[in-house]
């Protein structure tokens, strides 16, 4: 469904992503880990066209996005939920539910209530400021106005960040229950613990390079991730 193939991006004269190449099957959950600074959401923004890159290419479903607009990359089916959230926060739960389908023409009801069957805390919130929201439950929302433009893949920039343990739990079994249903996610996640037990196959960055690939499965048992990235011995 997605194919990145030799992509390189830079700041100004330092190169940020270095020939980097990876896929995502219809289905799968695959996800990118690494240190801070490492590309991950560097690569997020140049396929959510953010970011323009010096080099490579971008396919979605067989299309080249790769000099596509931003504003035009939701529309076909790809949709990012950015780091740090940014809901709406003066607006009302259901207002940030209802911006997710701006660009629809068609009838969204039924995606808002099939929304609220799966975040029932968000329907129990629905009239409240977005803003008095917790970290966990304005990420749920954040998630949430994402489904709300019916898309085909969702890419997920560290949707932990800044939660508790047990609010991770909860945003991780909403994301489950999101593949489950068949969404295809490209998740992008500092806790390589949890994504690792999340995703079907995984790609290790470093410096902007990819230095291992493979199942996630596999791949938790690595020596080296352990070390660097699991706080094994």
């Amino acid at each position: 469904m997605l194919r990145v193939t030799n992509l390189s991006v830079y700041y100004d004269a330092i190169q940020a992503v270095k020939e980097v190449s990876f896929h995502a099957g219809p289905g799968e959950i695959v996800t990118l880990i690494g240190a801070n600074g490492a590309g991950k959401t560097t690569i997020l923004h140049t396929i959510s066209g953010l970011i323009r890159p010096r080099q490579g290419s971008i396919h979605f479903d067989g299309r080249d996005i790769t000099s596509l607009r931003a504003d035009r990359i939701p529309g076909l089916g790809l949709v990012q939920v950015p780091e740090g959230r940014r809901v709406f926060s003066r607006m009302s739960v259901a207002e940030n539910l209802e911006m997710g389908a701006y660009s629809r023409k068609d009838d969204w009801k039924g995606d808002y209530e099939h929304v609220l069957e799966l975040l029932p805390r968000l329907r129990e919130r629905r009239s409240q400021i977005a803003g008095t929201l917790s970290g966990g439950e304005q990420q749920m929302l954040a998630i949430g106005r994402a489904l709300m433009s019916r898309p085909r893949m969702l890419l997920l920039d560290e949707p932990s960040m800044g939660l508790s343990p047990l609010l991770v739990g909860e945003v991780f079994r909403l994301i489950r229950d999101i593949n489950n249903e068949g969404m295809t996610i490209l998740l992008v996640e500092q806790n390589a613990r949890i994504a690792l037990t999340l995703a079907s196959r995984a790609y290790v960055l470093e410096t902007g390079k990819i230095i291992m690939e493979g199942d996630a499965s596999e791949l938790i048992d690595k020596e080296e991730v352990k070390k660097a990235y699991l706080g094994g011995s």
